[in-house]
């Protein structure tokens, strides 16, 4: 196994994983109710709260709803396409 292809099938894991986490801080936004510090929820929080708390001071909560994990989403499922996707760069690298 080259270098190229540990980092992507690693990479792949990873953004695989931040997508699924993503995915559950948005569905946890319906549910305001929810302790995001207690266990086992705080398994999803501690990871994603870096990305979502600075995002938050440039979008705000719109109707009291946070749309922050949504960007989230998108953005790493574009990082993911980019890199790792069929026409990705280093996708294409592991090709030459």
């Amino acid at each position: 196994m080259t270098s190229i292809e540990i980092t992507n099938i690693s990479l792949g894991i990873i953004l695989g994983i931040m997508m699924f986490l993503f995915i559950f801080r948005i569905v946890l936004t319906w549910y305001p109710q929810v302790e995001l510090n207690k266990f086992p929820i705080n398994l999803v929080t501690f990871p994603t709260e870096p990305f979502l708390a600075p995002t938050r001071k440039l979008i705000p909560p719109m109707g009291g709803v946070d749309i922050t994990p949504i960007i989230w989403f998108g953005i790493v499922s574009l990082l993911r396409e980019i890199l790792l996707g069929q026409q990705g760069l280093l996708t294409m690298m592991g090709r030459v």
